[in-house]
């Protein structure tokens, strides 16, 4: 339940975030009038993404065993890919997330009625559509038939569109980028189970092999059904007899992931390096001018 309140949490934020910017301007800038073609934008965003989370619950329970699971194992690695691809780029972009928007907007209302529900759409409707995918893939891994974890994504959404509301109304100062980069490890670590899972349903599917090669099990020490065997399974996908092929796709993914996403912004691009000193242990003095 606790990983489907963080996916809830961290991908509503985003869309919170992203209205209430987008509604703030127009408030300060005079352009009230432009308020109904955002909402328009934004609710149509918010269906379409319920529709796909839809399409996906109910779609796929038409299909044979082999055919779920390898759906499920298919969709549940591009989730993890979507989900991945987003965290970076909000912990790049958090702390010029507000003039991007801006940009956008001012376009937007230059061009006319259409491209603001356009904008509106787009800003939030990306958002949806990764939320309602990963929340199926973490569902469809989760697989206790429970509501727990979608009644946990409800209380992530609710947490998220309060907060939204509290930063419109300026009650609330957070650093953005720390929240999003210390959510976002934490996400990866999600994404990881939820992977290793997506490996299980392709093996399940046949699509895979090493189904019957077992990395261990400890199932004795922590049985599924414990009230810990729970906890594990709900918060990071724990499996007690993952496959060879699983945890090697595991570590794999988590290890390398997180020391990218920990590591310090333009570490990968060579940005903010020192200036290296010449051979003789001294930096080399500026020409002397004319």
């Amino acid at each position: 339940m606790f990983s489907n309140y963080l996916i809830g949490l961290r991908e509503g934020l985003e869309a919170s975030l992203v209205v209430c910017i987008l509604i703030a301007y127009l408030v300060k800038t005079g352009r009230r009038d432009a308020l109904k073609p955002v909402w328009t934008g934004i609710a149509v965003a918010v269906g379409l993404a319920l529709a796909f989370g839809c399409v996906l619950e109910f779609g796929s329970q038409e299909l044979t065993f082999e055919a779920q699971e390898a759906l499920g194992g298919s969709l549940s690695i591009l989730a993890v890919c979507l989900v991945t691809w987003m965290v970076f780029w909000m912990r790049r972009t958090a702390r010029h997330l507000k003039a991007e928007l801006h940009g956008k907007l001012d376009a937007a209302l230059a061009m006319g009625t259409g491209a603001l529900v356009v904008t509106a759409f787009l800003a939030v409707g990306r958002e949806g559509l990764e939320t309602a995918l990963f929340v199926w893939a973490s569902v469809h891994a989760a697989g206790d038939g429970s509501p727990r974890p979608l009644l946990g994504v409800a209380l992530g959404l609710a947490t998220a569109v309060l907060l939204g509301w509290l930063f419109y109304r300026g009650a609330l100062r957070i650093n953005l980028a720390k929240f999003f980069t210390w959510t976002g490890a934490l996400l990866v670590v999600v994404a990881a189970g939820v992977l290793a899972y997506g490996v299980h349903d392709l093996q399940e599917a046949d699509l895979l092999p090493g189904l019957t090669h077992l990395a261990f099990d400890v199932s004795g020490a922590i049985p599924p059904d414990s009230w810990y065997g729970t906890l594990l399974k709900g918060v990071f996908n724990f499996q007690p007899d993952p496959t060879v092929l699983q945890v090697t796709v595991w570590l794999l993914y988590l290890v390398p992931t997180l020391v990218l996403f920990l590591a310090p912004v333009g570490f990968a691009s060579g940005k903010g390096k020192v200036k290296e000193p010449d051979e003789q242990g001294s930096r080399p003095s500026k020409a002397p001018q004319a």
